[in-house]
Parts: C-alpha cells; structure tokens; sequence
C-alpha cells in the first residue's frame, strides 16, 4: 500500500492524479516518500528520472514512452490512464476508466496495479514493446474524433446547420455500441458520391479525409 507520493509535474494529468490520491488519504509531498510519479510531457521523462535519487519506486503516466526512459532506476513501471483529462474537471474524470500497466518484476506489477485501482481506473497489462501500437490506438480514439468532430462541424455550418446537433448522434453511436448505420452500411454509394461531390464544391480541403474513411469504412 502506498502511504506518500511525489508528484513531479502538476498539469492535466498530475492535477487529477494529486486530487484523486489526496482524497484517498495518500500524502502527497516532497522528501522521502514510497513512489515518485512522473507526471510530465514525454520528452521530459527521461530527464526527470535522472533527476530523482535512488530508493523509492519512480514510474510514469505516458502510453508511449518505454520504461527504459526511466533509468537508472531499477524500482520502475508505468501507469497510463486511458482517458482524456482536462484542466476544468477534477479527479472524477479517472472513474471507470482503463489504466495500461507496464512492468519489469511481479513486485512492480503488485505496485503499478495497486495505484491504478487507488486512483479509480481498472488496470491491464501491456507490453512494453507494444506501446506505439496501443498507443496509436488511443489516437484513433480520442484525438481524431476530435478531427473528426471538427470536420463534420464544419461542414453542417456550412449548410445552414447547427454543428451542436451533432452531439446527440455521437453519443447514441457510442451507446449503440459502434453499429455502423448509414449509406455504407446500405451500400448506398450515389449518396456517398453525392457527398464527395457536394464537399469537393463547398470544403474540398476536406474531401482526402471523407474518401479515406469512407474507404477504410466500406473495407
């Protein structure tokens, strides 16, 4: 059981991370402490390790970045909570969602999954080697559906629409477990050509992303 933390960085993720722990009773401080969490941008990792003494445990949060970024240290592993976190919410946004677990030894798995469940997230093994592949799929995930949002927002302003009408079908995509509806699924392709034509005329730097998804779709 971890009883203090040393949290080096404080931005989304160390925020969140620091709130969820001081709430379960965890000491969060600076000096001699049972784990040290790295809480920072990926390319800071490496430095930052060197940085902290031998002794206690010293993991970090990123998805992509290999345990070996924490050397010297022997006493490692990583934790990367599968969610998108924000500034304006609080430790509430780690609830119920995944957390990749990395680690050497059993004692480190033992650790790496005890913080995860005390911060709130259901741990999963992944392989160190596997990082970029996971990783990537949380890109998918995550960050282009923000693209994606973006790029259908874009395209109902331009007819006259409200883009916020489209939050409703989003989220019922997602309740219905990503069944796929739609002129794909009908093999409906003159309404798909009529898209690409209608997009060609109005946001033809949009046109690349709907042939390839509608590509990838149809595959």
């Amino acid at each position: 059981m971890l009883e203090s933390v040393r949290i080096v960085g404080r931005g989304r993720v160390g925020n969140a991370v620091t709130a969820r722990l001081s709430e379960r009773g965890v000491a969060v401080r600076h000096g001699e402490v049972d784990l040290v969490l790295l809480c920072v941008p990926d390319r800071a990792i490496a430095e930052a390790a060197r940085a902290v003494e031998p002794g206690p445990w010293v993991a970090h949060v990123s998805g992509a970045t290999p345990l070996a970024a924490l050397s010297p240290h022997q006493r490692r592993f990583s934790v990367h909570p599968l969610q998108t976190i924000v500034r304006w919410r609080g430790a509430e946004q780690l609830d119920g969602a995944f957390a990749a677990v990395t680690a050497e030894s059993p004692d480190a798995r033992e650790v790496a999954v005890g913080l995860a469940r005390l911060l709130g997230l259901e741990p999963f093994d992944l392989a160190d080697g596997e990082r970029g592949l996971y990783h990537a799929g949380a890109a998918f995930a995550s960050g282009y559906l923000v693209t994606l949002h973006r790029a259908a927002s874009a395209l109902l302003a331009a007819a006259g629409a409200p883009p916020e009408a489209l939050l409703p079908l989003m989220r019922r995509t997602i309740d219905n477990g990503f069944e796929l509806t739609g002129p794909i699924a009908r093999g409906d392709w003159s309404t798909v050509d009529a898209h690409l034509a209608a997009i060609r005329t109005r946001r033809p730097e949009l046109e690349p992303l709907y042939q390839a998804l509608a590509e990838a779709t149809a595959a």
